[in-house]
């Protein structure tokens, strides 16, 4: 992937981004005093949004500020739409933070931009050997690392045992055996399994890729064109339009992810789609059920082992508008410390599974009744990442798979053929048109 100044905002944007998206970089003013003392401002983004891990961030923070007095770290708090809108609205005008999360298919866009400044030397600080080095490989240009993962996760099948047992279904291990079950389940004010398309969000980019990717398929070509009319991707795509016709809240064409989990944690789906922080999400809602709950692997199409399709190793990364770098680095350094990461990690227990090799067997890490109690859901979600990527980056990372998921190009045709009864090869070719014609424009 090259490194060019085009951001994809909206089509009627980029050619605005082309000129304004690479501002003059600004001198860097020293952060840290002849005596190697710490010493200045530095925003931090994050969309840590949940009230543990907000407040988990906050107490690191704050420790960090008391060992380091003339430094001051102003934390601001995001949704992940919501921080895709800031920043990408931002960059121009240098409204950007010192650091922040993103998602991978952002950073691609970021390093796209020429926004973020390499981590090479954060990482071998706190020990290259530490990554897996696919994690790293996601954010990276070059040679040129510029995101550092945080945590990881993996999504996986998330069930009803309670209900499963009551109707004598096994646990689907084909899309055909999940359909027949979640037909079968939506009965008693329960959907069998919701199918989300909101297109202030990209769930319907993801469902339709864990279809694709099951049966060895990419929303991508090799060459990085969208590939939404092959025969596989049309077969995922009446799938999900049967799911949603015969199993799914018909306000589902309208949900995003907080929407569709939802409905997962109040008991009212016997299946979804999510990372381990489905368990925190019951928990909180229906705590009663949390007996009931517990993951698979995601279906294939023919029944064989999954070994993993989308996984998310949940970046930071640091600004080049940034005057302070050196205060961002070491804030960083700071989350990795066992105890702040540990806790860090406890604050979402199998949500949140480490990036760095050997926290999962200290006995700090393991010192956590959700951990204990989840161990089967843990050890199915940790066996997924290995195997999986991020949505699109199965061919390495690139500015169209960025696009792919930041676009919402896909729940826009689920839409349109949801609402307005568009033939699906039409609206197929139509949506993958649409994508492509994004990619070149953001490459020239």
């Amino acid at each position: 992937m090259k490194k060019k100044l085009a951001m994809v905002l909206t089509v009627t944007m980029l050619v605005t981004a082309l000129f304004t998206g690479c501002g003059k970089e600004k001198e860097k003013s020293a952060s840290t005093e002849a005596s190697g003392e710490l010493s200045g401002d530095i925003t931090f983004w994050h969309s840590f949004t949940q009230g543990p891990r907000l407040e988990t961030i906050q107490k690191a923070a704050d420790e960090f500020m008391e060992e380091n007095p003339k430094v001051n770290i102003k934390i601001e708090t995001f949704s992940w739409n919501d921080f895709y809108t800031k920043w990408t609205t931002g960059l121009a005008s240098g409204n950007v933070p010192d650091m922040s999360t993103a998602l991978v298919g952002q950073v691609a866009e970021m390093i796209n931009a020429d926004a973020l400044i390499p981590l090479n030397d954060l990482i071998d600080d706190i020990g290259r050997d530490k990554f897996a080095k696919s994690t790293l490989a996601e954010c990276s240009v070059d040679g040129n690392n510029y995101a550092i993962p945080l945590y990881s996760h993996a999504m996986v099948m998330w069930i009803r045992k309670d209900l499963l047992e009551a109707n004598n279904l096994e646990v689907p291990k084909t899309w055909d055996e999940l359909y027949e079950a979640a037909k079968t389940l939506t009965k008693d004010g329960v959907y069998g399994l919701s199918f989300p398309c909101g297109s202030s969000d990209f769930q319907a980019t993801n469902f339709l890729n864990f279809y694709v990717r099951s049966g060895g398929g990419s929303l991508l070509t090799d060459d990085l064109k969208a590939d939404l009319t092959s025969d596989l991707a049309i077969e995922g795509i009446n799938y999900w339009l049967k799911v949603y016709n015969e199993c799914s809240p018909k306000e589902s064409v309208n949900y995003d992810v907080l929407d569709q989990a939802t409905l997962y944690y109040q008991g009212k789906t016997a299946f979804d789609f999510n990372s381990g922080f489905q368990i925190g999400g019951v928990e909180k809602n229906s705590p009663d059920l949390l007996q009931y709950i517990d993951c698979y692997p995601i279906p294939t199409i023919d029944g064989s082992e999954q070994k993993g399709i989308t996984t998310s190793n949940q970046p930071m990364v640091i600004w080049k508008n940034s005057k302070h770098p050196e205060i961002c680095a070491a804030f960083m350094r700071k989350l990795y410390e066992e105890d702040t990461y540990v806790k860090f990690l406890h604050a979402q227990p199998v949500g949140m599974l480490p990036a760095v090799k050997g926290i999962a067997d200290t006995e700090s890490y393991k010192d956590n009744a959700t951990i204990q109690q989840f161990s089967h859901a843990e050890e199915v979600i940790s066996s997924q990442i290995p195997g999986g990527t991020a949505i699109g980056f199965e061919h390495g990372p690139s500015i169209q798979a960025g696009i792919l998921t930041n676009q919402h190009v896909i729940e826009e045709m689920f839409q349109d053929i949801i609402t307005n009864g568009t033939d699906v090869k039409k609206a197929a070719k139509a949506a993958e048109d649409k994508l492509n014609a994004l990619f070149e424009a953001a490459q020239q």
